[in-house]
């Protein structure tokens, strides 16, 4: 039985019988993720929407059954998203989950469908392990990973003299994953990593964190979290005078959802890394403009990147002409991504998809027209470049079925 606590009501699309729900007859995707915590606004019920307006362009059937989202808060325990999607596989036949925001629980999850043998596409969580030495042959990783966000963000202010850096890490394995790949990028082009501190996930006070990136005498704290916890952080290093004393702050994961919450007053001049930005061209602005017509906010690169994950799918089961999961692994895996979000991705054997990212910078408030306005495109950041090839991603495909 589902944990009470864990599970938000359900969104379906269509509605669906109480028969329908435990019988085969719908092919039925869940997305799990955090609806109530730090990381509500970064993918969220927000996510979930997106999901059913991928289910509903794609006309709401595939193969003659309907397609069903449903959602749950698994409110970042994997624990709590383990006994969802046991739930959601042993008894309401769920084909695939997605979304699953916070990296512990990803990779917990990727475990249990890899053991089920169902699929799964991850577009909230960050870590290289989903890809590397705990992949699986039907696990995707959609959007974004750390090793991408690390030769984004990490790789201009380095090239701009940042070449002294002092961490605030996120005190688990995405926070761990992106300090990790961050310095090693830093490294490699000759900068120096000077120390580190870890914080507890939703930490209120960072000053004691703070000061000792400040005493550091590093030219850039790095921000290893995401969510309120980096917003949380920008704040209060505002009070602390820490940009005004000469250091920058690198948000090493911070989206659309992030920087629209604090504000541009706040966030103007910071570098960051997405995958797409609802103000680059007329598709984007026009899927934005009805995501805003239903939710009344901009999607993110993690809404954005849910609906890519949910369409892709979708088209898989239909190339495939089943919703098994074998056969439709394969399309996933063979199939380009051309949509809205990956205008030409690829799917790697290691289950990464592959696309251009984009360096941006927070406008000023100036520049900004409305409170949605607020990126600048510094640079491209090709696919090749930002994500890892199979053969560096520490994935063994060998063992993958043929």
């Amino acid at each position: 039985m589902l944990c009470a606590a864990g599970v938000a009501a359900a969104a379906l699309y269509p509605v669906a019988s109480q028969a329908q729900e435990v019988s085969d007859d719908v092919v039925k995707i869940g997305i799990l993720n955090d609806q109530s915590g730090v990381y509500a606004d970064f993918g969220g019920k927000w996510s979930v929407e997106a999901a059913k307006m991928a289910a509903e362009d794609f006309g709401g059937t595939v193969l003659g059954k309907p397609i069903e989202i449903i959602d749950a808060d698994h409110q970042n325990k994997p624990d709590i998203a383990s006994n969802i999607a046991r739930e959601w596989y042993d008894t309401q036949n769920v084909d695939a989950i997605m979304e699953l925001t916070t990296s512990s629980v990803a990779l917990a999850v990727q475990g249990l469908s890899k053991e089920k043998k169902k699929i799964d596409i991850v577009t909230g969580a960050a870590t290289t392990d989903l890809t590397g030495k705990q992949c699986s042959p039907y696990g995707f990783h959609w959007a974004y990973d750390t090793h991408a966000l690390a030769v984004g963000t990490g790789g201009a202010l380095v090239k701009a003299g940042g070449d002294t850096w002092f961490f605030l890490t996120a005190d688990y394995a995405f926070g761990y994953s992106l300090e990790d790949q961050t310095a090693s990028f830093v490294k490699a082009n000759g900068g120096k990593v000077l120390g580190d501190v870890k914080h507890p996930l939703s930490t209120n006070d960072f000053s004691s964190f703070l000061l000792q990136a400040q005493s550091s005498g590093a030219k850039v704290i790095g921000l290893a979290n995401a969510g309120l916890d980096t917003a949380n952080a920008i704040k209060q290093a505002a009070e602390f005078g820490i940009t005004q004393g000469g250091q920058k702050l690198a948000a090493l994961l911070f989206t659309l959802a992030e920087v629209h919450g604090l504000g541009v007053e706040a966030a103007q001049g910071l570098n960051l890394t997405e995958g797409w930005y609802w103000d680059q061209d007329d598709e984007n602005r026009a899927f934005a403009k009805r995501f805003m017509e239903k939710t009344g906010r901009m999607p993110n690169m993690i809404q954005a990147g849910t609906y890519s994950a949910v369409l892709q799918y979708l088209k898989a089961v239909k190339e495939a002409g089943t919703d098994a999961t074998e056969p439709v692994a394969k399309k996933l895996h063979e199939m380009p991504v051309k949509d809205l979000f990956a205008k030409n991705g690829t799917v790697q054997e290691n289950g990464s998809m592959v696309y251009d990212m984009y360096l941006f910078q927070v406008k000023t408030p100036e520049e900004s027209k409305d409170p949605w306005d607020v990126y600048k495109q510094v640079s491209v950041v090709p696919g090749k470049e930002a994500f890892l090839s199979v053969e560096d991603s520490g994935c063994d495909v060998s063992s993958f079925p043929k």
